[in-house]
């Protein structure tokens, strides 16, 4: 297993400690730098973690006065882009970024700003609508709506995939609707009926016309990654003919047995009783192709794994891919393809 060491020179002698601050090392605590003897360096020294080719990862400063202060590593110009900031990143020795984000060759799609109004919600949602390069605006096509559609944009390149995957003939032509978050977005995604009743008979709809959406079973397939995979199949359960089929990466499946320290979760109870109850059921008679991804080392693979175990009970096509990286979008950008090229084609072919 490979030695991996950080440096760090602190602007000043008032810096008293420095810890590594990563997902990876969530659970068991962050490392701490040593100082060398009396000087304004210090070091860490650690074995890469199994199971994980990635590692991203900010500083923990604590000063004198015991503020402390979360910065990047300013030895290492590598950052991996974040709602909330950039990162650091080591990419370790097996890492190997995916083929398809070099395709500077295929077409882009064109996006095109919306606003849904929603009684139920009392609120507009907004989003944008992607659509591909060189398909007629009236065209009837199949849709994949997005959760957190603009996020994965941004920090997972989404639309980038898209349009590489159809210039390759991967995957039909089809339109995204992109879809921010209603309001508060922990509110909104954490199984929330008033959302999904609202996705069903209001959002989706208007957004179908929109995108003049082929009106067939399986036409429309939904994505999110954590809240926002667990709001997707949520609405599933809620309206089952709503979408023939799910791509759910690092789903927030939360239970009381696997996820003790996501308690303060203001609806950490909403969640788990909806969790619970389909782990508690024996079979369906809307089963539908649903596909997962999870890190191998994140918090979420336990209930994931016992969400795919429940859904394979209840006579599912469902498929879990466990892929070497935890929660971020780096990790959801890079289990992209083939998993979601491969649904998106079984469905639409």
């Amino acid at each position: 297993m490979k030695e991996i060491t950080l440096s760090y020179r602190a602007p000043s002698a008032a810096v008293r400690a420095v810890r590594l601050h990563s997902d990876v090392y969530k659970r068991d605590g962050s490392p701490v730098f040593k100082r060398r003897g009396r000087s304004r360096s210090w070091e860490l020294r650690l074995r890469a973690p199994e199971g994980v080719h990635r590692l991203e990862y900010q500083l923990e400063l604590v000063h004198a006065d015991g503020s402390t202060e979360i910065v990047n590593d300013p030895e290492n110009p590598l950052r991996a882009s974040a709602p909330f900031g950039d990162r650091s990143v080591l990419e370790l020795d097996k890492y190997e970024p995916p083929v398809w984000l070099d395709d500077e060759e295929a077409p882009p799609g064109s996006l095109e700003p919306f606003s849904v109004r929603s009684r139920l919600l009392r609120a507009a949602v907004e989003g944008l609508l992607w659509s591909p390069h060189g398909v007629d605006s009236e065209t009837p096509l199949p849709a994949l709506y997005v959760h957190d559609g603009p996020e994965y944009a941004k920090h997972a390149h989404l639309l980038r995939l898209f349009d590489s995957a159809i210039a390759e003939l991967e995957v039909r032509p089809f339109r995204a609707a992109l879809l921010q978050p209603p309001g508060n977005r922990n509110e909104s995604y954490a199984a929330s009926t008033r959302y999904a009743n609202a996705l069903a008979t209001e959002l989706v709809p208007q957004i179908d016309e929109l995108a003049h959406t082929i009106d067939l079973r399986g036409a429309r397939v939904a994505m999110g990654a954590s809240l926002g995979a667990l709001a997707a199949f949520h609405a599933h359960r809620a309206q089952p003919r709503l979408f023939g089929g799910l791509f759910l990466q690092s789903g927030s499946f939360f239970t009381r047995a696997t996820d003790g320290q996501e308690s303060g979760f203001a609806r950490f109870a909403r969640v788990t009783r909806f969790v619970g109850s389909v782990l508690r059921d024996d079979d369906r008679r809307d089963p539908i192709p649903v596909v997962m991804t999870c890190g191998k080392t994140e918090e979420n693979v336990a209930n994931n794994r016992a969400l795919r175990d429940a859904l394979v009970r209840q006579r599912y096509d469902v498929r879990l891919y466990e892929h070497p990286d935890v929660h971020n979008w780096v990790s959801w950008r890079d289990a992209l393809h083939p998993h979601l090229v491969n649904l998106l084609d079984r469905l639409w072919a």
